[in-house]
């Protein structure tokens, strides 16, 4: 396929890829919705329900660095299909599961077919569109990643009214025909041509020190984080990332040079990112859950009163704008600094606060709009060309370890408080005791199953529930006030990205021959983007 064609059709396919990240979002939300029609159909027991979710949290963070390579490697296009062929048989799998063991497996393999289609979008968005036109490509590449959250639980909660819990994967079905088809007739291929092979020994390390890091992470609420376990194996997952460093630094073809995460605007962003994640998912974790069991919402109901955080499709777009005009530094700080205050009002929810949940809902989505795809940009336009596939990866990983930083953070925080808070439990019948103590959830069953309907032992868990919030969501604002710091420190100012000028050859450095115009520079970020085009292969 000729570049002329590739720049005619670059909006359609940008809607290819878009329809791909909905997807994925989509599938993450809408499964905690069907997890107790799972559980009763199925009898999972134990830790079984905590694995069909985490399941493909873990391959699906322990893959992306490798997904990335290959796809630089082989070919973006081909991963994107494969990894979309692989989503497709696995939902079949899912919906029509025998068993909890049936289902972490396809669950896991959903986790794989993800993995090597989420690098392949941004690197892809990276390859067709012109340096002037990728900060606004990127922009609504992540308002489509945002709207999974609000459609999740809309459609989760429709498709669970009318049908079994397996329609929850096969909605995904008719959405990856389109897109296979789509991808196959619109979607270029592109690979780096002068790609010198896989880095096999680092890709190893990285999937063996991420699944180690994720797992970790996973089980730490269940196992509490200062359990042996949970120690040994964050430590034991820091150690293999930190040798897969060392071997990146040695090896004379890395996955990506080592010297880029020592670029302020690569790290800095990358710190952004994982930030903007650890407040997103911790959020939505628990407010999920305050509009279900405090506010008492059906799933549907609670879906429609997350839809404020759509915000951020508009503001995404504007972020990209407001980079040009103000620099990357204002953007991802003010971005970052939002989402701190919509923590804050968050935190302040009482037993009758929706409207302020929704404000906040709502303000959250402007900052991340504002923040999160200008760190993307900024991360892709500091990537050597030809490595899009790894650069996307790193975006990708900030997003998904922040993500299980927040939930494992923030859930632990709440659980801990809530049971602080409550009250003596001593004339309640021990199982009855044992379910309020452990969760909100367990305290309206056993307020329903009580004598006269339990309505002050509800009351009360309803009332630690919200003490526990505040001290939840004030912990994931000071990790966004860490971030926000980190930007106005690390990252470049308008008139520091304009004289960004790195020493030739240095990787995503400006070289004194670039600043001719042969290779045009963002405005922004200060980075040079879309050079080395001539080294990639269109077809």
């Amino acid at each position: 396929m000729d570049r002329a064609t590739v720049h005619r059709r670059r909006w359609r396919i940008l809607a290819v890829l878009c329809l791909s990240l909905v997807l994925i979002g989509l599938d993450n939300l809408i499964l905690n919705l069907a997890l107790p029609h799972i559980q009763q159909s199925l009898g999972a027991t134990g830790s079984e329900p905590q694995w069909i979710v985490d399941s493909y949290t873990l391959v699906f963070g322990g893959l992306l660095l490798l997904a990335g390579s290959l796809a630089d490697r082989f070919g973006r296009k081909r991963l994107l299909l494969l990894g979309l062929a692989l989503f497709l048989v696995c939902s079949f799998a899912a919906a029509f599961a025998g068993s909890s063991g049936e289902l972490i497996a396809a669950r896991a393999a959903m986790g794989a077919g993800a993995a090597l289609l989420m690098p392949a979008t941004l690197s892809i968005i990276k390859d067709i569109f012109p340096p002037e036109e990728q900060a606004k490509a990127v922009g609504i590449w992540a308002g489509a990643a945002a709207l999974g959250v609000p459609l999740g639980p809309v459609v989760g909660g429709l498709l669970l009214e009318w049908f079994w819990w397996g329609s929850v994967f096969l909605v995904n079905v008719p959405v990856v025909l389109i897109a296979i088809v789509a991808g196959a007739l619109l979607v270029p291929e592109s690979r780096d041509e002068g790609h010198p092979g896989l880095d096999l020994l680092g890709a190893l390390l990285s999937v063996a020190g991420l699944v180690l890091v994720v797992y970790a992470l996973v089980e730490a609420p269940r196992n509490g984080w200062t359990d042996p376990q949970t120690l040994a194996l964050l430590l034991a997952g820091a150690a293999v990332l930190a040798a897969c460093m060392r071997w990146e630094r040695r090896t004379a073809h890395p996955m990506l040079p080592p010297k880029l995460f020592g670029d302020a605007r690569f790290g800095g962003t990358a710190a952004a990112i994982t930030a903007i994640a650890f407040g997103m998912y911790g959020a939505l974790y628990v407010l999920t859950q305050y509009l279900q069991f405090v506010l008492a919402y059906e799933p549907l109901q609670a879906g429609l009163r997350l839809l404020p955080v759509a915000t951020m499709i508009p503001a995404a777009p504007l972020g990209s704008v407001l980079v040009r005009r103000c620099g990357l530094r204002a953007v991802v700080a003010s971005g970052l600094a939002l989402i701190t205050a919509a923590l804050v009002l968050m935190a302040g929810a009482g037993l009758e606060s929706e409207g302020r949940a929704m404000l906040s809902l709502a303000v959250f989505g402007l900052g991340m709009g504002l923040a999160m795809p200008a760190s993307a940009d900024a991360m892709l336009a500091a990537v050597p060309p030809g490595r899009s596939g790894a650069g996307s990866a790193v975006t990708d990983t900030a997003m998904q370890i922040g993500g299980a930083l927040g939930i494992a953070v923030v859930g632990s925080i709440l659980t801990t408080s809530y049971r602080e808070a409550l009250p003596a439990l001593g004339e309640l019948p021990p199982a009855a005791a044992e379910a309020v103590h452990d969760s909100l959830g367990g305290a309206s069953a056993a307020a329903a199953a009580a004598p006269g309907g339990g309505g002050q032992v509800l009351d009360a868990a309803r009332l630690a529930f919200v003490s526990g919030l505040g001290d939840a969501l004030v912990a994931g604002a000071a990790v966004t006030v860490a971030g926000t710091l980190a930007a106005v420190l690390v990252l470049p100012g308008r008139r520091g990205a304009r004289r960004a000028v790195a020493p030739e050859g240095s990787p995503g450095g400006v070289s004194a021959a670039d600043t001719d115009g042969s290779h045009p520079v963002n405005a922004g970020t200060g980075l040079r983007s879309g050079a080395g085009d001539d080294e990639r292969r269109m077809r």
